[in-house]
């Protein structure tokens, strides 16, 4: 099965880091480029959004639509990252509008989840899981799924790998078709050892994304 690599700028990345994509990529169908709005471009690399409103238009200053998105050939975005949970309140009722937006538009919502780092020391990881599983999805499946322990984001940290292949085993058994994704400190130390995880369809990269080099060793890899 094809392996996904979706590389998540955040609010960083310059026009060099889109030219070196430019130069190092092309026509990719299984590489997905999520920079910010500003970076938006289309260059023969399929393109996903960081975030979206939960409503399609408005007075909201500032605010981007999933149609706006999708008129400028959007076909991914992200919803409910978890700095846009700890950062910007965002709750499961929010994700799940933007999720339904974003399918609406024809946009394929790529749902955030993941626990604590308290969760995670005491065990709750499945039932914070099978909770947001609930209550951020949309009804119809056309989504994929983000598993990003919080803990492991942007701190060199990650589960062992028997942890993530027992996650995205539960994962499976609640939603047998469709794409699940790990993120959560991944690099082009354990990228190749990620992507031998049976239910892993792809992983979702922050940091590493930012370094041209790292991102073509994980791109190898998938």
């Amino acid at each position: 099965m094809k392996k996904w690599v979706v590389a998540n700028w955040k609010m960083n990345g310059s026009q060099d880091l889109l030219n070196a994509y430019k130069n190092a990529f092309s026509n990719l169908d299984n590489l997905i480029v999520c920079p910010p709005f500003v970076y938006i471009d289309k260059f023969g690399i399929n393109l996903g959004a960081q975030n979206v409103h939960h409503l399609p238009n408005g007075a909201y200053t500032g605010e981007i639509s999933a149609q706006m998105l999708a008129d400028v050939g959007i076909n991914y975005c992200l919803v409910g990252h978890s700095e846009r949970r700890q950062f910007f309140n965002e709750s499961d009722d929010l994700v799940k509008a933007k999720a339904v937006q974003c399918q609406e538009s024809g946009i394929t919502p790529i749902i955030c989840i993941g626990e604590s780092l308290s969760d995670y020391l005491n065990g709750q990881t499945s039932q914070v899981l099978s909770q947001q599983l609930n209550n951020c999805f949309p009804s119809s499946l056309k989504f994929w799924i983000a598993y990003e322990p919080l803990w492991a984001i942007g701190t060199g940290k990650t589960p062992t790998m028997s942890e993530i292949a027992a996650v995205h085993d539960m994962l499976r058994s609640h939603l047998p078709n469709v794409v699940l994704l790990y993120g959560g400190s991944v690099s082009s130390a354990n990228a190749a050892e990620i992507f031998t995880i049976s239910n892993v369809n792809g992983v979702l990269v922050g940091g590493a994304s930012l370094d041209i080099e790292t991102i073509t060793k994980i791109y190898d890899f998938a």
